[in-house]
């Protein structure tokens, strides 16, 4: 009698996990405003720490029912562009995604491909005011709003 009440306060606390979870993640741009917080968070971010003057402009979009995000490279073109649901863990935002749901764009670096060959997770952090960090494994960026949204 005891094992089956422990069982079913385990499922039951399992489901309530699950559903608040669920309930911290978005698939659609109002929903990442609400996740922020921040009613007019920027759809399009630009880089400001790279070192070869050529920022990445980060665009953050609906398609097919889910979040994209669009990583192009100014002046060379597509890096990647991932799609899947953007969750809250509590401080940051992560991004997970399957090696299905990251497409490399020409311009990707052999690096970035090598990282993410068999997905991965893209973690996003609002920093300082108006400030944007993006980081996977091996790479960080300081992003800003970018002028046009």
């Amino acid at each position: 009698m005891l094992g089956s009440f422990i069982a079913t306060l385990i499922l039951v606390m399992s489901l309530g996990v699950q559903a608040h979870e669920a309930a911290d993640c978005a698939s659609t741009f109002g929903e990442l405003r609400r996740l922020s917080g921040d009613a007019s968070f920027p759809s399009r971010w630009t880089e400001v720490s790279m070192d070869d003057s050529k920022p990445l402009v980060v665009s953050i979009v609906e398609r097919n029912g889910s979040l994209s995000i669009e990583f192009v490279k100014t002046g060379e073109g597509l890096w990647a562009e991932v799609s899947g649901s953007i969750c809250n863990t509590g401080i940051d935002f992560q991004l997970r995604m399957t090696k299905e749901q990251i497409h490399f764009g020409a311009a990707a670096p052999w690096m970035l491909r090598l990282a993410l060959a068999d997905g991965g997770v893209f973690t996003l952090r609002l920093h300082e005011p108006n400030q944007l960090l993006i980081k996977t494994e091996g790479w960080l960026g300081r992003f800003v709003p970018a002028t046009i949204d």
